[in-house]
């Protein structure tokens, strides 16, 4: 008889512990395979990736990449839709290298900006209208 409760003690924690994974992990693979509002338009240039980014409600996305062999960062802001011109901005600063900005009215895209960050904190955001991404932290 005592065999039987551990056993049974032993099955709901491990249904709880599996449930409780694959119930955070639903949100996160959903939220992935939707993906950003705008698509990256490679406007940075060859060699960076995209490492973060930020929708603006169904307005567009701001894009944090990252060119691995010569330590630049660069933003982009990117309309999900191009149209009349709208302001729009992309900013990134860092405490040693100050700040970079691109603002003013476009019909697709703001940016790109650049900041040569190797190793350091970098803090980017973007805006499209009243919208913006309120500054994101990204460190590496």
């Amino acid at each position: 008889m005592k065999l039987a409760r551990r056993t049974a003690a032993v099955t709901t924690v491990a249904i709880v512990a599996v449930g409780g994974g694959l119930a955070l992990a639903g949100p996160a693979s959903a939220a992935e395979s939707v993906g950003p509002v705008a698509k990256y338009n490679g406007a940075c240039g060859a060699g960076h990736k995209v490492i973060d980014s930020a929708d603006m409600e169904n307005l567009g996305t701001t894009f944090l990449t990252y060119n691995q062999t010569t330590g630049e960062n660069c933003v982009v802001t990117i309309r999900a839709r191009a149209g009349a011109a709208v302001y729009m901005f992309a900013s990134l600063s860092s405490e040693r290298e100050g700040k970079a900005t691109d603002s003013g009215r476009f019909t697709t895209y703001a940016g790109p900006v650049y900041l040569q960050a190797r190793g350091q904190c970098v803090t980017w955001e973007g805006g499209i209208t009243t919208y913006s991404t309120k500054g994101t932290g990204h460190c590496g």
